[in-house]
C-alpha cells in the first residue's frame, strides 16, 4: 500500500498528520507530507484508510 497526497489540493487542515502521525507529518507551510516514501508499514492500513477518508479536500490517494 502506497500514499499520496496531491500538493496543489492540500490546504493544510492537518487531519492526516493528527489522525496518522506514524504515516503523515506537516511540511514547512503545514501541509500534509507523506513519512517512509509513501510505504505504509504493515499494521497501519487501516490509520492509512482514516486519514483518506478524513481528508476534506480528498488531497490523500491510497495505491492498495
Amino acid at each position: 500500500m502506497k500514499l499520496r497526497i496531491d500538493a496543489e489540493m492540500c490546504t493544510g487542515h492537518g487531519r492526516c498528520y493528527a489522525l496518522a502521525p506514524e504515516l503523515f507529518e506537516p511540511d514547512d507551510e503545514g501541509h500534509g507530507a507523506v513519512l517512509h516514501g509513501g510505504d505504509v508499514p504493515p499494521g497501519q492500513e487501516e490509520a492509512a484508510r482514516r486519514a483518506v477518508n478524513n481528508c476534506p479536500e480528498r488531497a490523500i490517494t491510497v495505491e492498495e
